[in-house]
């Protein structure tokens, strides 16, 4: 079978493209790490692939705001074959620093279908601190990425994360089903005593997406999150799993988000 091609932006401090082309070759796609320059001067193009992914990192610095330079270089250089590829029925995710530039491209949450109009914003940490740890995620909404999940744990590491919208805003998101993550106090928040929602957040909101579902953003990192192994209760879990005469399985449910994209075209490769 074709495997399904996916983009992973690089460049200018995007530093998480490794993981999140790991995660999606594990899945069953193929991904290419592409410097966004390269795709500027057509040494690729968009239109070779099936999945875009704009992975975690600090694109230039944060120095502008989080996401902002680097979601202007794609609106003066790449917007109509970002445009295109939406309409053409691709999918997209945004992780962490990938969230922040998607919002600040229009592209989330982009209600009654007006891509290119920042409608949210990913403020400061209400701590005002950089913070890193796990936490654990309720599925709201019935995206593509997010077919057969109804919830799971990841890492987050963020300074800019704290989801707002004003009230006609966020009003008219939770009405069209647009939340797809919320922040709740899971099995590692209350392991570790920790407080459900990491950013203050309003309404716990840790991901959304657009009115099609294909175009995903968040702030936790499902491909920091892949391996159970990974997670900060792995050997409490791995005896309980023991005592209860389980076998813990080797992968966490945040994988399936990239199955789930991979899946969506292997679907349409196949009719």
């Amino acid at each position: 079978m074709k495997k399904v091609k996916i983009l992973v932006f690089s460049g200018y401090g995007l530093n998480c493209e490794e993981e999140t082309k790991f995660a999606f070759d594990l899945a069953g796609g193929e991904a290419d790490i592409v410097h966004i320059n390269d795709l500027i001067k057509g040494i690729k193009k968009i239109d070779d692939y099936k999945i875009l992914a704009f992975p975690g990192g600090f694109s230039y610095g944060d120095d502008t705001g989080s996401g902002n330079a680097f979601a202007g270089k794609i609106r003066n250089h790449l917007w109509n074959d970002i445009k295109k590829f939406i309409d053409n029925g691709g999918l997209i995710i945004g992780i962490c620093n990938g969230f922040q530039i998607l919002t600040r491209l229009g592209l989330l949450p982009a209600l009654n279908g007006s891509y290119g109009k920042a409608q949210v914003e990913l403020l400061h940490n209400k701590t005002a601190r950089y913070v890193t740890r796990w936490v654990d995620l309720q599925v709201e909404n019935n995206s593509p990425w997010l077919k057969g999940l109804n919830g799971f744990s990841a890492a987050i590491a963020h300074g800019e994360g704290r989801f707002y919208a004003d009230e006609k805003v966020l009003s008219e998101i939770k009405k069209k089903k647009l939340v797809a993550l919320k922040y709740i106090k899971g099995e590692i928040c209350s392991y570790q005593n920790l407080e459900a929602n990491p950013n203050g957040a309003i309404d716990d909101i840790a991901g959304i997406t657009d009115e099609t579902g294909r175009v995903f953003g968040l702030m936790p990192h499902p491909e920091r999150a892949i391996f159970s192994s990974q997670s900060p209760i792995w050997s409490w879990l791995k005896e309980k799993s023991l005592r209860d005469g389980k076998k813990i399985p080797e992968y966490n449910l945040a994988l399936q988000i990239f199955k789930n994209a991979v899946k969506y075209f292997n679907k349409k490769l196949l009719k």
